[in-house]
């Protein structure tokens, strides 16, 4: 008999206070709805997943591949709504965002909001952000950054079976409206080179195919590719860049599926050579037998001393590949997102989209922080090694910039180039005088920077995406996404005189008070998980800013999410960065191989620092911020 006491009943949660979802508002007005203007109300009934993305961040077109199967699998009780909030300047441009949601295969409604009116009445902070709300209209779950679609599955399926108890849940089809088709022979191409024949090859991206023309740049020889978006011998999804192998083969950066492609113009024959078909996330191998190491949307290929050189956009790195050894490794950058240079392994990238090979320098078209870089070998082995083991001749490569500051400036600027001005590159092409020509894309325009002078002027204007240029004897053709061909230009003496004009990141800044600032990312593993801590710390938290002396205290890496930073005496504005990563497996301890799943996100933070300002800075990288 036991006479103790029963324990007390635990009291239960206090609820969280309903907080009804503000109205969907933008200037821009709905894409892929048919014409019809959408409201809140309209989708009362539904489980509504709203992600907020901008078409040049790469992390939101992982999200966009992430929610297409809870997309097709409840099609009838969930509909996706994109708020498109625009970074830079071109991107608030309607035509481009009608043109973005075509290029990536956007299947659901969008709402164009140019002026971040509904960014700001959520309280966004980063991109991506998805936000569910219930079939009565509340917000439920607020998520940033990628790997959150089995929580947000998981989420969904709660939803569905609470309201259908409930009789709140309204099933059928959703809003959305295809666009018609259209005809042409190229659609958003991507990159081109010129083959051993004289043709050209193209990606035709959003055709997930190669496309072969003839040396006029406009008469089809052969497609490459079902046209279908898969992983087979006979499917691409968004292919990107092309390299020509001295064998004379092809290196395809088969973009989403997160693989390079050998492709024989010979035979026609399509083989993987590395990657997995596996988005790479931190803690999976990063160098190895390349048919078992995941890839991370590799953008563009070059080849460079003895290797193929990768663009790997989706993790802000360099990678090589090595025909010869089969294997792959990380060359540049520690998958941090900015404009730090030095020694390969301790520089920072922003979404590399662009490589050009000479004999001393790898270009890179550094897309985020609109920036020309390069890659060079250092003799002496003073410039460290890549971060496995890349190596120049005398041991080490490092990175330097030659245009650009930084993820928040950006314009069209000619003059020095410590001055000069870029938006958002994506392609860069070495010149026979030892100068390279800039596809400067959301200026829509052809720059060229020389080395020599180091001065950078504009070569041609009115141009439309400008993504990829080759050279074809005096004449430079290139790939105009956005108008779906190929341009010939002939390589002009003269400069073409542009305006100069300068821009930063349409981003209100976040008031903090001098001193001491409580950071704190706030994340919820998805009901039936954990974090697992069997094998050390699941979560990490990398804080740095710009400028450097913006802190006193508390940057650095750790393992907590959250750090109690000291703002330095004096500052008055800055960019806090912050980078958060929290692994959760499910807990079920009968599992002895539990499911687990990675979320990670990087902010970029503007500070302004006031009197009043807050003590306490959220993220919210899951959940909701108590």
């Amino acid at each position: 008999m036991n006479d103790a006491a029963p324990a007390p009943t635990p009291a239960p949660a206090p609820r969280r206070a309903r907080v009804r979802a503000p109205e969907l508002i933008g200037k821009g007005g709905w894409l892929n709805t048919g014409g019809k203007e959408l409201t809140l109300a309209d989708l009362r009934g539904k489980c509504v997943v709203v992600d907020f993305w901008t078409f040049c961040c790469v992390n939101c077109l992982h999200v966009l591949d992430e929610l297409r199967e809870l997309e097709e699998k409840h099609r009838d009780t969930v509909v996706i709504v994109g708020v498109h909030s625009p970074k830079f300047v071109h991107e608030a441009e309607h035509g481009a965002v009608v043109d973005a949601v075509e290029r990536y295969g956007v299947h659901h409604p969008v709402l164009d909001d140019p002026e971040l009116a509904t960014w700001k009445q959520y309280a966004v902070r980063a991109w991506p952000t998805l936000v569910v709300i219930d079939p009565e209209g509340y917000v439920v779950a607020q998520h940033a950054g990628e790997g959150h679609a089995h929580a947000i599955a998981r989420l969904v399926e709660e939803l569905e079976a609470e309201h259908e108890a409930k009789g709140t849940l309204r099933r059928g089809d959703g809003p959305y409206v295809a666009p018609e088709p259209v005809a042409g022979d190229l659609r958003f191409p991507g990159k081109a080179l010129v083959l051993p024949s004289g043709n050209l090859l193209v990606s035709d991206t959003t055709r997930h195919q190669l496309v072969e023309l003839a040396p006029d740049g406009e008469s089809v020889v052969r497609r490459v590719g079902s046209g279908q978006r898969g992983f087979t011998a006979e499917s691409f999804s968004e292919p990107q860049g092309l390299a020509l192998l001295p064998d004379g083969t092809v290196v395809v950066a088969d973009t989403v599926n997160h693989a390079l492609r050998r492709f024989d113009p010979a035979t026609g024959a399509v083989e993987t050579v590395a990657g997995t078909g596996r988005q790479w996330w931190q803690g999976t191998p990063a160098s190895g037998p390349a048919l078992e190491v995941d890839l991370s949307s590799p953008w563009d290929v070059a080849w460079w001393r003895g290797r193929v050189w990768i663009a790997m956009a989706g993790v802000h790195q360099l990678w090589t590949w090595d025909p010869e050894s089969g294997t792959v490794a990380v060359a540049a950058g520690t998958t941090n997102e900015g404009l730090h240079d030095g020694p390969a392994a301790e520089a920072w990238f922003a979404q590399p989209s662009g490589l050009a090979a000479t004999e001393d320098r790898l270009w890179i078209a550094d897309s985020e922080t609109s920036a020309l870089r390069y890659v060079h070998p250092v003799h002496g082995g003073q410039g460290g090694q890549g971060a496995q083991g890349a190596q120049g001749e005398d041991g080490g490569y490092a990175i330097t910039t030659a245009v650009g500051s930084g993820l928040f400036d950006f314009g069209h600027r000619d003059g020095d180039a410590g001055q000069a001005l870029l938006q958002h590159p994506l392609g860069v092409t070495a010149l026979p005088d030892g100068s390279v020509a800039v596809c400067d894309t959301y200026n829509h325009a052809l720059r060229r920077y020389d080395p020599a002078t180091g001065q950078v002027t504009t070569l041609a204007t009115d141009l439309r995406e400008p993504s990829d240029a080759v050279l074809v004897g005096d004449d430079i053709v290139v790939v105009e996404s956005a108008r779906h061909r190929l341009t010939r230009l002939r390589l002009p003496e003269e400069a073409v005189r542009v305006d100069a004009v300068a821009h930063r990141t349409r981003r209100e800044a976040t008031e903090v008070a001098p001193g001491a600032l409580r950071l704190d990312v706030v994340f919820r593993a998805p009901a039936g998980q954990k974090l697992d801590t069997r094998y050390g710390p699941s979560t990490r938290l990398l804080v740095s800013s710009t400028p450097p002396e913006l802190l006193a205290a508390g940057e650095g890496a750790g393992t907590d999410l959250f750090r109690d930073l000291v703002l330095a005496d004096g500052a008055t504005e800055g960019v806090l960065h912050v980078s958060a990563m929290a692994a959760s497996c499910d807990d079920d301890p009968a599992n002895e191989y539990p499911a687990c799943h990675v979320h990670q996100q990087d902010w970029g933070v503007p500070l302004r620092i006031v009197p009043r300002g807050a003590t306490r800075l959220p993220l919210v990288l899951a959940g909701l911020d108590a």
